[in-house]
């Protein structure tokens, strides 16, 4: 993670090409084995909630409200994330698989319970980066 309070950035290289991994973050079944399950969809300005377990000491009730902000298939995945936040993918072909980036951005370093979020995250979507190589193995 990096050391900018206000975003979270990752990224890892994935041995399976651009389409298998672009398969994983837009299909919503595949999208609630990786991550939640929701009304997802990889359409422009649709909005849709995915739902997991709530996080009390950080006031989060389990219901992530979104909206999808940018799509260029294979390339890039942007939403709108809860309070105020962005989630972007990006995904560059890198020999005969991906460079997966996540930019999770819009924390507020002057907010104690949004830097624990953040700490959370953090922590969390390293994760998330095992299970989408997990799965597009399996395509």
């Amino acid at each position: 993670m990096t050391d900018d309070p206000r975003a979270i950035r990752l990224d890892q290289f994935i041995a399976h090409p651009p389409a298998k991994v672009w398969r994983a973050l837009t299909e919503p079944e595949l999208v609630a084995r990786w991550l939640m399950p929701g009304d997802f969809r990889a359409e422009v300005g649709h909005r849709f909630t995915m739902t997991t377990t709530p996080k009390k000491q950080v006031g989060f009730d389990g219901i992530v409200h979104c909206e999808v902000l940018e799509v260029e298939p294979r390339k890039l995945l942007k939403l709108a994330w809860g309070a105020g936040w962005t989630v972007s993918w990006r995904l560059e072909p890198e020999g005969r698989g991906t460079r997966l980036f996540l930019d999770h951005e819009g924390f507020d370093p002057d907010d104690a319970t949004q830097q624990l979020s953040r700490r959370i995250m953090g922590g969390g979507w390293p994760r998330h980066f095992t299970a989408i190589e997990r799965i597009a193995a399996g395509l």
